[in-house]
């Protein structure tokens, strides 16, 4: 695949959870598509990773960029990152809409009017 491909689809992937956070009611939902979000950030990172290698980052700036690319993974760096906090912000996500449904007995996005109560 090339990196002209790997955008399209991350681009791709981003809209769509783009659209399931915007139009969606359920929490669940919602959390689901922030991570479909991630994901394909994920995707541009390390497409990008693998496909452009900055000049100052290679180890012999004379070798073709095909060789320093086994050396180079900063966009798997970042993607590592990503899913850490992805993890993380899952688990918090869950925890809120857990505690959430225990009170209010609804997860719908509309509903929750947290001010109020």
């Amino acid at each position: 695949m090339t990196l002209e491909r790997l955008l399209i689809l991350s681009a791709i992937l981003f809209s769509i959870g783009l659209y399931g956070a915007l139009t969606k009611r359920n929490a669940i939902t919602v959390l689901m598509a922030i991570e479909l979000m991630f994901n394909a950030v994920n995707v541009a990172l390390v497409a990008v990773s693998r496909y452009v290698v900055p000049y100052g980052l290679r180890a012999d700036p004379l070798l073709p960029a095909e060789e320093v690319l086994l050396t180079v993974l900063t966009g798997q760096v970042f993607a590592m990152f990503i899913i850490a906090v992805s993890a993380a912000e899952i688990a918090l996500g869950l925890a809120i809409v857990m505690a959430i449904y225990r009170s209010r007995e609804t997860i719908d996005v509309s509903e929750l009017n947290l001010l109020n109560r």
